[in-house]
C-alpha cells in the first residue's frame, strides 16, 4: 500500500491567512517606513509607538507559518492569538492617535514636542534651533480624508481578525 505524501503547508487554510497578514504587515510597515525615510515625514512619538506591533508580528508571523509547516499547528495558533492581540492593541492606540489628530481628545502631554537636556543648558539654544517638534495631535497629512494613524486603525483591525482566523484554522 502507498504511502500518502504529506500534505503541503500552504494548502492550509490557517497558512493563507497568516502568509496574508505577514504580507500586508509587511506592506504596512513599509509604507510607514518610506513615508518617514523617503517622504521626509517625521513620525511622532505615538506613530513610532503604533510601529511596535509590526515589529512584533512580522517575525512571529514567520515563526508560525514555519510551525505549521512543520505540523505544529496549535504551537502556530497561540502565536496567530498573539499577534491578533498586538493588532487588536494597535488599533485602539490608532484610534487614540486619530481621535487626538481629529481634536475630539487632547493627545499624550509627551506629544506636544521634543523635550530639551536642561541639565547641559551651555549648547540649549542651539539644540532648539535643530529641533523638529513633531505633535501628535495634528496630522502630518490625510488620503482620502484620513491620516496615518486612522489608515492604521483600519489595518490593524483588518490583521486583527486576518490572524484569528488563521489562529481558528489552526484547529481544523
Amino acid at each position: 500500500m502507498p504511502i500518502a505524501a504529506p500534505a503541503h503547508p500552504h494548502k492550509h487554510p490557517a497558512y493563507r491567512w497568516g502568509a496574508t497578514t505577514l504580507i500586508l504587515a509587511l506592506a504596512g510597515i513599509l509604507i510607514a517606513l518610506s513615508a518617514q525615510y523617503i517622504g521626509g515625514m517625521a513620525p511622532c512619538p505615538l506613530c513610532l509607538q503604533q510601529r511596535y506591533a509590526y515589529y512584533f508580528a512580522l517575525p512571529v508571523l514567520f515563526v508560525a507559518l514555519v510551525l505549521l509547516g512543520a505540523g505544529r499547528p496549535s504551537d502556530a495558533g497561540i502565536l496567530f492569538l498573539l499577534v491578533s492581540l498586538a493588532f487588536l492593541a494597535n488599533a485602539a492606540i490608532g484610534t487614540y492617535h486619530a481621535g487626538a489628530e481629529w481634536k475630539f481628545w487632547p493627545g499624550p502631554d509627551t506629544c506636544a514636542g521634543a523635550g530639551a537636556d536642561l541639565v547641559k543648558g551651555g549648547a540649549l539654544l542651539e539644540r532648539l534651533k535643530n529641533t523638529v517638534v513633531v505633535r501628535c495631535d495634528e496630522a502630518a497629512g490625510r488620503f482620502l480624508g484620513l491620516s496615518f494613524a486612522g489608515w492604521n486603525v483600519f489595518l490593524s483591525i483588518a490583521l486583527c481578525i486576518s490572524t484569528l482566523r488563521a489562529a481558528f484554522e489552526t484547529k481544523s
